[in-house]
């Protein structure tokens, strides 16, 4: 049975900082954050927001949009490592302010969970979702999964330039018109690690930047090469001797901790993929430079950064890579579309991937090229860690669901946070009752009890 993704809709909160302001007031370089980096503009929750109030507006947006009521629903799962409650589901929050619009209980029958590894869990939620479809159990009925996150870094700190706020809806069944995921062939890699991670009562992460980003493209690779060996023995795709994984996938959208790491993440997937074939030589010889490799080679991770000497030449290698005919026209073609959107909003954690496909989806599409046919791939990561890689092609009725997207739109009304209002939402120092912009429309934070934790949430039309 076909499952796939029906539509997709993005909510963005309307306040944000302007990283040409951050730069100035954090003494950094503006060239590192835009170019290097790759973030203008990080989008920022108001103080009357939590990641179930941008969940909630934005599973509302893709129940309207596409005339759904309670009853299509059969599942509801959110995708959080945003969360605030260490019992109960975040599901349940959003299917209270939902029923404030539909009506109390019309959501009862509706199943579903919290579901929590860091930015991978998203892509767990949507896989459990996709075999509840594919096994029949739907029986006609929808899944929305809605991945939503506040990414928050200490004031001060090295990953305060990596923020974001927002939340991504997916409406998946049977009969899908965007996007159909292939059958049988999804993957994924795991092990125990404390590169990001955030210990019960704090509402910052420590994190161990370097050291994260290596076990991201590690994981990533392991989890494409079980990818390759499920979509060769199932016979999905076929590969000559001179191709790889790469040139059968057309888009690729990998996880976006900022959005220059996505094109740090298809070199290395690159370097990894060409390495074995005959084009490799020839580009090496033409960059100059031999590939480095650690002195202990195979080499861990922990030997590789403490060789200062081995990250700074592959740095080096990476760079002259980037800038080969064959990497810029591989970047152009399958990811850059991708990237768009997350240079205006910032880290989404779980929501990060799926912003960059409802990019590259809509800028791909406005180059007016025919996307149905084309094979999406995903490269999923989440600390701790585990990475997934999965893949489905684009479907004759994309067209339909496009023409409602239009990612200027969805930012238009956004207000620019000074750097002393910035500072003040992030240290908490408002009460709950008090809000940036008090009469902002969709699901808000109304009320926190301070005996027992209790939230309220109230609908501004």
């Amino acid at each position: 049975m076909a499952a796939g993704i029906d539509d997709i809709a993005i909510y963005v909160p309307e306040l944000y900082v302007d990283t040409n302001d951050f730069a100035k007031a954090r003494d950094v370089d503006i060239d590192k954050l835009q170019k290097g980096l790759g973030i203008y503009q990080m989008a920022m929750v108001d103080n009357n927001q939590d990641p179930a109030c941008l969940a909630a507006n934005a599973a509302l947006k893709i129940m309207k949009r596409n005339d759904i009521s309670p009853g299509d629903v059969g599942r509801l799962y959110i995708s959080t490592e945003s969360s605030f409650d260490e019992s109960k589901a975040m599901n349940a929050y959003i299917i209270g302010m939902l029923e404030q619009i539909y009506g109390d209980g019309t959501f009862a029958h509706c199943g579903g969970v919290e579901t929590k590894f860091a930015c991978v869990s998203g892509s767990y939620a949507l896989y459990d979702n996709v075999n509840w479809i594919r096994a029949g159990e739907a029986d006609g009925s929808y899944a929305l999964v809605v991945v939503s996150d506040i990414a928050k870094y200490e004031l001060g700190s090295s990953g305060e330039m990596t923020q974001g706020a927002g939340a991504v809806a997916m409406l998946l069944n049977d009969t899908p018109r965007l996007l159909s995921f292939d059958p049988r062939v999804t993957a994924t890699s795991i092990r125990d690690e404390y590169d990001f991670y955030r210990p019960f009562g704090k509402d910052t992460p420590i994190v161990h930047g370097q050291y994260s980003n290596i076990l991201y493209l590690i994981q990533v690779r392991k989890a494409l090469e079980l990818y390759k060996e499920k979509v060769l023995s199932t016979g999905l795709i076929k590969l000559r001797s001179d191709e790889t994984i790469l040139d059968h996938i057309d888009y690729l959208n990998m996880h976006l901790p900022y959005s220059a790491m996505g094109r740090k993440a298809l070199a290395y997937l690159v370097r990894h993929e060409w390495r074995q074939l005959p084009r490799w030589r020839g580009i090496v010889e033409r960059m100059g430079m031999e590939e480095p490799l650690p002195d202990d080679a195979p080499g861990t991770i922990e030997a590789m950064l403490k060789d200062p000497d081995f990250i700074k030449k592959d740095g080096a290698f990476n760079h002259r890579l980037m800038e080969t005919p064959e990497f810029v026209d591989i970047y152009e073609k399958k990811l850059a579309s991708s990237l768009v959107a997350s240079r205006m909003i910032g880290n989404l954690y779980t929501a990060s991937l799926y912003l960059g496909f409802r990019s590259s989806l809509e800028y791909e599409h406005r180059k007016g090229i025919d996307l149905a046919g084309k094979r999406v791939g995903f490269g999923s990561y989440g600390s701790g860690s585990s990475a997934m890689v999965f893949s489905g092609v684009i479907l004759d009725r994309y067209k339909e669901v496009l023409k409602n997207m239009h990612f200027q739109s969805d930012i238009e009304k956004r207000r620019k946070l000074t750097l002393e209002e910035y500072e003040m939402l992030h240290r908490g120092q408002m009460p709950v009752s008090e809000a940036i912009l008090p009469g902002a429309e969709g699901f808000v934070l109304s009320d926190v009890d301070k005996t027992n934790g209790e939230r309220s949430y109230v609908y501004n039309p």
